[in-house]
């Protein structure tokens, strides 16, 4: 059960977690215990973040020996707002790399570009990591901001 705090609801968390376009930063720890961060994108849907990856990727890697997580996403203009928490990951084949498509049109609007096609060719072999949240903090620093341009 995901523990919501801060200055959102959970639907509102929700809310700002589907419309967001920005990356999630997943926190995870390296085989030798020293910490490693890597931005992906993510789509949020039942309680859960689902990002694609390339099954080679370090961080395949390093989720497999810990599934322990810390993950962020969050704006970088003012004002400045978004959700952190904690939780634990799952591994599975990106099945005909469904997540991977779904992120593509999210993020680029579509498949149609050099990189979504070098992403999707049949020679990378995709990786979906799933974030089930323990702990979700959400902070909104829009009041206290009004008046600072935004860089969006």
């Amino acid at each position: 059960m995901t523990k919501f705090t801060g200055a959102w609801t959970e639907e509102e968390v929700e809310s700002y977690l589907r419309d967001a376009a920005i990356p999630i930063r997943l926190a995870c720890h390296r085989p030798d215990e020293s910490l490693w961060m890597v931005a992906l994108w993510y789509r949020y849907r039942n309680g859960t973040f689902e990002c694609s990856t390339w099954a080679e990727a370090d961080v395949v890697r390093y989720l497999r020996n810990d599934s322990e997580i810390a993950f962020e996403v969050s704006s970088n203009h003012p004002p400045y707002r978004g959700v952190r928490g904690n939780g634990s990951t799952s591994l599975a084949e990106d099945e005909g790399k469904a997540v991977l498509r779904d992120l593509l049109e999210r993020y680029l609007g579509g498949t149609d570009s050099e990189l979504a096609r070098w992403l999707l060719s049949e020679d990378r072999e995709e990786v979906r990591i799933r974030v089930n949240p323990r702990r979700v903090y959400s902070w909104d620093y829009t009041d206290r901001m009004q008046g600072v341009a935004t860089g969006e």
